[in-house]
């Protein structure tokens, strides 16, 4: 019910109506202030908060190389939620759950193997061949990833559009290694030789698909072990790479006499395009140094063009009399990979790290190979939220020791190459988790009795 205060005539007749808006406007006033106290209050603790938000591992004293970021020097690393909180100078320690001493290391992002073969299965295949494809000839990712200072592996074309699923369900969904994959031309992947020869089975149309169906995980597409006279498989890649927009990655050679490498690289291939197994030249594949030992003119007029040169390294795609000469002459790889399966990684290639070091003994500096293992890679494969220690960024780190020494470094023909430093994968941490510690610089000391 509607209430009303009758007049007595003691106060103007308007009194109380301009009474209660006094008050009103005095209530809205206060409440405004009140506010905006609320406001500031709230802000400052934010600001507190976030500056004292935990710290899950703080890494301090390393030397931090970060291409991407253009940091090379000694800083400290902060970790929080799997994410990179931090990377400055002198991080408080009380506001971390766990401190890593990092003194005498190099700190990193988590390094990218653009070429591996992960298609790990016990699929008996019938077929002369790698026995890639969801078979023996593959490995495990997590057996051979963290150990060697590598968060991302990049399968090279052991699945193919048939395939693709398995390969999915089977490996990238079951391994804590960020598993990413160029998809193979060939529809049943590196099944068997013969597959590769089986151009009708190449299509781009369906490649293409596959890719925009698992953009997650596909980021390219890889030609692979054809024989023939021709350009059939490249520009088949070449098109199923326009339809669904990524890089197409070539494993060239096969054919005596050899197809043109001048051909491919300046027509066939694009700018982003790959070749891989750089360092490598035989009777049936044009290598980048001539018979003569030297580099052939359109190698660095292809680089500069935008053709991206993988290392690849592999049982058999890297050569001492390929690599030195190149190196001499101005030519080096844009990307440093491995070429991991079962016959490289107890031969001359054995890990990433291994690959690396190969590269310091030629005289490359160590800022130049982080940066082809970690933000080159990831320009490559289009994935420029990997390779970096950005604030934000995924916390996927590595702690290098750079050991000092006599050491022996082979390539894939057996022949030796001494050199006097060599990494080694101290620490590596995937999305925030220490996931390979050599030797435990990340836990607490024992304190009993020993």
């Amino acid at each position: 019910m509607k209430q009303s205060v009758k007049n007595t005539g003691l106060f103007p007749r308007n009194f109380f109506y301009r009474t209660s808006a006094m008050n009103m406007n005095w209530v809205l006033k206060k409440g405004s202030l009140l506010l905006w106290c609320l406001t500031i209050i709230l802000g400052l603790f934010s600001i507190q908060f976030a500056h004292a938000q935990q710290i899950d591992i703080l890494i301090k004293g390393g030397h931090v190389i970060d291409p991407k970021n253009e940091i090379d020097s000694r800083m400290d690393v902060a970790i929080a939620d799997g994410k990179i909180l931090r990377v400055a100078e002198n991080i408080p320690d009380g506001e971390a759950g766990r401190v890593v001493d990092a003194t005498g290391f190099y700190v990193t992002p988590g390094l990218i193997d653009m070429h591996t073969h992960l298609f790990y299965g016990t699929k008996e295949v019938g077929f002369r061949g790698f026995e890639i494809t969801n078979s023996y000839g593959s490995v495990q990712p997590d057996a051979f990833s963290f150990r060697t200072g590598v968060t991302t592996m990049v399968d090279a074309g052991s699945s193919g559009w048939r395939d693709f699923h398995t390969f999915r369900k089977q490996t990238v969904e079951n391994s804590r290694t960020r598993v990413l994959a160029f998809l193979s031309i060939a529809g049943h992947g590196m099944l068997g030789s013969v597959h590769a020869q089986y151009v009708q089975d190449m299509d781009p149309e369906a490649t293409a698909f596959i890719i925009s169906q698992n953009r997650d995980v596909l980021v390219g597409i890889k030609k692979h072990h054809y024989r023939g006279p021709d350009f059939r498989p490249v520009e088949r890649a070449v098109e199923a790479g326009k339809l669904a927009d990524v890089p197409v990655m070539v494993d060239f050679g096969g054919h005596d006499p050899p197809l043109s490498l001048e051909k491919l690289l300046m027509e066939k291939l694009r700018p982003g395009d790959i070749l891989t197994h750089t360092h490598f030249g035989s009777s049936q594949r044009q290598g980048a140094i001539d018979e003569n030992g030297s580099l052939r003119p359109f190698i660095l007029e292809a680089q500069e063009r935008g053709i991206i040169f993988d290392v690849g390294h592999g049982a058999g795609g890297f050569q001492w009399d390929q690599v030195i000469p190149g190196s001499q002459q101005g030519f080096w790889p844009n990307t440093i990979s491995t070429d991991l399966y079962r016959l490289s990684m107890n031969a001359g290639m054995k890990d990433l790290s291994n690959v690396m070091s190969k590269f310091l003994t030629l005289g490359m500096s160590l800022q130049d190979v982080i940066e082809r293992t970690t933000w080159k890679p990831a320009q490559v494969i289009k994935r420029e939220e990997l390779g970096h220690l950005s604030e934000g960024a995924e916390a996927d780190v590595t702690v290098f020791k750079l050991r000092e020494g006599e050491f022996g470094f082979l390539d894939a023909r057996g022949n030796r190459v001494n050199g006097n430093r060599k990494l080694e994968a101290e620490l590596t941490i995937r999305a925030g988790r220490v996931v390979w510690d050599l030797n435990g610089i990340s836990a607490p000391a024992w304190e009993g009795d020993f």
